[in-house]
């Protein structure tokens, strides 16, 4: 049994009122609203045949990198694989099969094929825009949704996700004008669409527009916030202009409120929350017993080794907190991760565990070492994924380890660096003067 949805994709094993769940569930993920494994449950104990509903199901637990979701992804796909099901239905189980089994790469191809056969299906886009973002590929975080584009138009349900999408992927390739136009477009076109309020927020971050930036996210909080599971992040970005001005209490203020105050333990927000307190922690802000209560939350998962972008994250916490021991056994983690088969083993080789060693030699005071290490790794950082805006804090913990360990002229030619990039801004003009009694001493 086939039935087809208003994009024209054919859904085995649906019928129509769990059709109707199906596309809520779909909403959901598109603007990261509401609960939509909820919507996909109902969905699959309507039709325990749908296969795209339980291969939505498997997506949803995977595209978050938390550890725990692999197991109901992959018993979900097993499931999916034994029922009758179309060529598209069947490149999606092979997708998500490669998720399940940490081959990244693989299975952004495979979506990429499902899409150019198949450009309007969104959840083949979104799924592969996501793969492109944990493996650091700007330009098909670009290409893959402008491929796509010219078999869409303006009054087909679900093009507002695109043009947020192909609004991030602008951004991560350095053009602004353009992600900024489109990522508007996508929020006039819906305001629900928290990852379009984000690409907006990456060009004017990355563009050193702090004030259009509060003014961006302020003016509809609620918008991009309420029944969010993305809205974290999202106030992460505010945090962040609020932190490049130096007003650090607003940014305690948003860290102890909507980013850390309901003490969420999703990867993706402890991510955040390390992120947040490492700049901090670089400008020798007290965060008091913050660092505490983050180190407690990535505990359980330092060990897990699946994913050397969130074990970078996990290690900021652990050496803000000063629990050296809990580093070593991520260092450990990742030796064994780096003897294995999957994406993650040259994502953890090339970036993640070197710049867990530089993170171990900021905190034990050993910044010469630190300014290696970061060094080393910065141009290729992309490799082991996230975007501009996040790697941005390797920028930052290079500069501090430089002018801590007395190294002038790095440190100088750091300074002149971002002056290009951001020369109004606060905290690039504090980089500058620390730098002045080092040059007259030298």
């Amino acid at each position: 049994m086939s039935i087809h949805d208003e994009l024209g994709l054919a859904c085995t094993g649906a019928d129509t009122e769990s059709l109707g769940h199906y596309r809520r569930a779909l909403r959901g993920l598109q603007c990261y609203v509401g609960d939509p494994v909820a919507d996909i449950d109902v969905a699959i104990a309507l039709r325990p045949d749908f296969v795209m509903a339980r291969l939505l199901r498997a997506y949803l637990h995977l595209l978050g990198t938390e550890p725990a979701g692999i197991a109901v992804a992959r018993a979900e796909v097993d499931a999916a694989r034994q029922l009758p099901a179309n060529e598209r239905e069947r490149a999606h189980a092979e997708a998500v099969d490669a998720i399940v089994n940490g081959h990244w790469h693989h299975a952004g191809r495979v979506l990429e094929d499902v899409a150019i056969d198949h450009p309007r299906d969104l959840l083949a886009l979104q799924a592969g825009h996501l793969v492109d973002f944990y493996v650091g590929n700007a330009r098909m975080l670009r290409d893959r949704i402008a491929r796509a584009l010219p078999e869409w138009s303006r009054d087909m349900p679900g093009y507002h996700v695109l043009l947020g999408m192909h609004a991030f992927g602008l951004e991560e390739c350095a053009d602004y004008a353009r992600a900024e136009v489109e990522g508007r477009a996508a929020v006039e076109l819906e305001r629900r669409d928290g990852w379009a309020w984000h690409a907006v927020a990456h060009v004017m971050e990355m563009q050193g527009r702090e004030r259009d930036g509060i003014a961006w996210l302020r003016q509809d909080t609620e918008a991009w916030s309420a029944d969010s599971f993305f809205h974290v992040h999202n106030w992460w970005h505010l945090a962040l202009y609020h932190l490049e001005l130096g007003e650090i209490d607003e940014v305690l203020q948003l860290y102890d409120g909507p980013i850390r105050g309901a003490r969420s333990t999703e990867v993706l927000n402890l991510i955040d929350a390390s992120a947040m307190l490492w700049r901090l922690h670089l400008r020798g802000i007290d965060v008091g017993v913050r660092w505490e209560s983050l180190a407690d939350d990535w505990w359980p998962l330092a060990t897990v080794g699946s994913y050397a972008f969130n074990d970078v994250h996990a290690v900021m916490a652990f050496v803000g907190a000063r629990r050296f021991d809990a580093v070593e056994a991520v260092i450990e983690a990742q030796r064994s991760a780096m003897a294995g088969q999957d994406d993650n083993v040259a994502f953890t080789r090339d970036v993640g565990h070197p710049l867990t060693l530089a993170l171990r030699d900021f905190g034990a005071g050993r910044y010469g070492d630190c300014v290696r290490r970061i060094r080393d790794v910065r141009e290729i950082a992309h490799r082991f994924g996230g975007s501009n805006a996040q790697r941005s804090v390797l920028d930052l913990t290079l500069l501090e380890a430089a002018l801590r360990g007395e190294r002038v002229a790095l440190a100088r030619a750091l300074c002149a660096e971002r002056l290009g990039s951001r020369p109004h801004s606060p905290l690039t003009r504090q980089y500058v003067a620390r730098t002045m009694p080092l040059r007259e001493a030298a």
